[in-house]
């Protein structure tokens, strides 16, 4: 896996390409200092060996990852999008919102329904609801993700992943424009899942 590091000192603004990595090694990080999204979208994933690559949470404008909550061989953070965070932000206290937390929660629940259809369905529309927006008859999403970190998140194969979106493209619930990093997803789709609140 390739990845740089951040630096030890705090930063007010960090800049990264989309599919740029960064790792955070928790030692060298005072307790209680975090991690801000200033813009972009960013994936949080552990980059332990045992389970390299397994997605923590998505972040946005706004969302914290604190440093002092990491496990002992620390996070990596990936930009989805392009990206600016800062590592000075002071955490946000007593609010009782923890955007990884939450992330993580959510993305447990969807492993958990009974079929790889239903978990995709629930996970695009998590996607969308949460880090999309809706634009005329489709609702965007500024990024993609392989089939195969798909298929991480949901729990299936990258076989399985690709044959289950070929189904939703077919059924036109589903664009993928070309020259573009978006997704586009019908109303219907987003809104029919399994676990859609």
């Amino acid at each position: 896996m390739r990845y740089r590091f951040l630096p030890d000192d705090p930063v007010s603004a960090v800049r990264m390409p989309a599919g740029q990595t960064v790792l955070l090694d928790p030692t060298p990080r005072p307790g209680g200092s975090c991690l801000e999204v200033l813009d972009g979208i960013a994936r949080v994933y552990c980059p332990c060996e045992e389970t390299e690559g397994m997605t923590l949470a998505f972040l946005q404008p706004g969302d914290q990852l604190r440093t002092d909550r990491l496990c002992s061989e620390g996070v990596c953070v990936e930009a989805l999008t392009p990206l600016c965070f800062r590592s000075d932000a002071e955490p946000l206290e007593g609010h009782g919102f923890d955007p990884v937390n939450e992330w993580t929660l959510q993305l447990l629940r969807i492993r958990h329904l009974g079929s790889a259809e239903q978990r995709l369905h629930a996970l695009l529309s998590l996607l969308v609801r949460r880090l999309g927006r809706r634009c005329g008859p489709w609702c965007d999403l500024p990024f993609r993700l392989t089939h195969e970190r798909i298929g991480e998140l949901i729990g299936t194969t990258r076989v399985t992943t690709t044959r289950l979106i070929s189904r939703i493209r077919a059924a036109d619930l589903m664009q993928v424009p070309s020259g573009e990093t978006s997704l586009r997803l019908a109303p219907a789709l987003v809104d029919g899942a399994p676990l859609a609140a």
